[in-house]
């Protein structure tokens, strides 16, 4: 074979996978829903609460640049695992020339999976419109959720079912006062936290909390090359990515890659709705 023509097949082979990863990336895997399932210790968990799951959904961004049609399917599927607990950790709309479309909103809520023993949530920054900084728009979503029978921790703690939920406020929301939850909350309750945006973690508000902390908006970067970490990435702490992660003092932060997106394109980021079985915490040490 000719150099030439070598190269021109080789540079065809490169045009054509460019197109077959760009169609993949913009039409499979943002809808490629992948349920993680994973264990949960938590300290001072009652033997009744033993092997019960908590079900975590995050950002499903309703708005122009995605079909809802999806997250009102995933929700369906999500639904068939019958989980004991759901919350909601934030990013439930994206804004548009200014705009939410809350009748969307209000369409797609009514299909939200809902926990057998009760539902939590709370809210992130596109929750709060343009610039982080327009609370009547996020008294508007948590009034769409809380009619669902979703209950909205703004800087609050709830317990459901003998397990303590502490909700803060977006961090780079007008709402983030975490002293009013962290002030006040017992330590002596089995107990997680949610919290949007992960880089919280790293301020100094935990008033001696030892647990999980459940996050998103990170969406794992939504496009991650392999082997790399993702280029862009909505978080100061670039270890902020995805998953599991030790941290300090007893915490351990698990960040969603969200369910919906800003912008229809994933690749080797799939969507993720998680499903935690709850154990207690000295049985997990002790077996190792």
């Amino acid at each position: 074979m000719k150099r030439r023509t070598f190269l021109s097949y080789t540079l065809k082979g490169l045009a054509g996978f460019s197109v077959l990863g760009s169609l993949y990336a913009w039409q499979v895997e943002p809808f490629w829903l992948e349920f993680v399932h994973m264990k949960m210790p938590v300290r001072h968990l009652p033997d009744h609460l033993v092997g019960k799951k908590l079900m975590q959904i995050s950002d499903i961004h309703i708005g122009r640049r995605f079909d809802p049609g999806f997250i009102k399917e995933a929700f369906r599927k999500a639904g068939a695992f019958r989980p004991d607990w759901v919350v909601y950790t934030g990013d439930y709309v994206s804004t548009h020339e200014g705009k939410v479309l809350y009748e969307l909103l209000e369409d797609v809520m009514d299909h939200a999976v809902q926990g057998n023993f009760g539902t939590a949530a709370i809210l992130g920054n596109h929750d709060y419109g343009n610039n982080w900084k327009e609370p009547e728009v996020a008294d508007r979503i948590a009034q769409v959720l809380s009619s669902r029978g979703i209950q909205v921790l703004r800087n609050a703690h709830t317990t459901i079912e003998d397990l303590q939920i502490i909700g803060l406020d977006d961090y780079w929301g007008t709402n983030f006062h975490p002293e009013k939850v962290m002030d006040h909350y017992s330590s002596s309750r089995p107990t997680i936290l949610l919290c949007h945006n992960p880089d919280v973690c790293d301020l100094d508000i935990w008033n001696g909390y030892e647990g999980w902390i459940l996050s998103g908006h990170t969406h794992g970067g939504q496009c991650k090359p392999p082997f790399l970490p993702p280029p862009m990435l909505p978080v100061k702490n670039r270890s902020y990515t995805s998953g599991k992660i030790g941290l300090a003092a007893n915490r351990t932060l698990y960040i969603n890659r969200a369910l919906g997106h800003l912008w229809q394109v994933r690749f080797n980021v799939r969507p993720e709705i998680t499903i935690f079985e709850l154990e207690k915490e000295q049985e997990a040490a002790n077996n190792g």
